[in-house]
Order: C-alpha cells, then structure tokens, then sequence
C-alpha cells in the first residue's frame, strides 16, 4: 500500500507484546499517517472488571513504544478513543484499520456505517496474536492477574 492512513485502537494498558505487534503492523502499513485510538478511563473502565492504568499512564507507555518500533519515521497521532468505532466511523480519510483476530469480525460493522455516512470502506489489516510460553495469547487481563509478564513469560 502507498499513501496509506492507519488506524489502530486500544486500551494499551498494560502494554504488552500483542499491543506492540499491532502498533508495529500499524507502522508498517501507515505510510501516509498512523492514528492511534487510545481508550478514555471511562470508556476503558465501562467494559472491564479489572484495573486499567490511568489515560495518561497509558499514553506515556504508547509514546514510548511508538517510537522504539518505529523503523518509518510515521507522522503519529494518538486521540483519545470515547467509544467504540470513533475514528474510524468519523474520519472518510482513514483507509485502514489494524485489529486482532479477535475484532477482525467487527470490520462489516464499522464498514455497514462508513457506507450509511458516504465514506469509502476501510481495509482490515489483521494481527496475529502474540502467544505466551504457555501457548495462550498474550493479554492484558492475564498480566494483570499475574499469570504472565508483558513479554509472554509465565510467572511462578
């Protein structure tokens, strides 16, 4: 892809192995401009149980691993995300969006309602996840209940 903005969302918080993946992809793929959607505290908080660091927290630990992965030199812009397709679903300029397996089914949504607003559909760039030593994916709730370390290694 040429001239191509990307974006990416999440609430990247813990920051881990899988979240850089994504954001690597993000890069690799957004040679026009990459946007990252980073989850508000309360948008974050609506649909968890478990603790998530504070926005700012957050957003600090993304800076930081943007620029380490960043190899391109990308024009990066990180937002704060307030619900659940907010850039992609208001932006007509965006062209891609990198997700996870797991949201890779949510594209024919977010793509039913760029239509609706007379926006061009966006292109699914899907992530493999990152596994753990244990064979399980790589999670943030998993970090959080101290099974695994940010970079897949069970802890005892």
């Amino acid at each position: 892809m040429t001239g191509t903005r990307v974006a990416v969302a999440g609430t990247f918080g813990p920051l881990h192995d899988g979240h850089r993946r994504l954001l690597r992809t993000a890069l690799k793929h957004g040679d026009e401009e990459v946007t990252v959607g980073l989850t508000s505290d309360a948008f974050a908080q609506a649909s968890r149980t478990r603790e998530v660091p504070p926005f700012e927290r957050r957003r600090t630990a993304l800076e930081t691993a943007l620029t380490a992965l960043d190899e391109w030199d990308r024009d990066v812009e990180i937002r704060r995300l307030a619900d659940e397709h907010g850039i992609v679903s208001d932006e007509p300029g965006i062209d891609a969006l990198v997700v996870s397996p797991e949201t890779a089914p949510e594209l024919a949504a977010i793509n039913d309602g760029r239509r609706e607003r007379g926006f061009e559909p966006i292109e699914g760039i899907v992530a493999p996840y990152v596994h753990a030593d244990d064979g399980e994916r790589i999670s943030s709730t998993r970090i959080v209940r101290g099974e695994i370390d940010e970079h897949g290694r069970v802890r005892a």
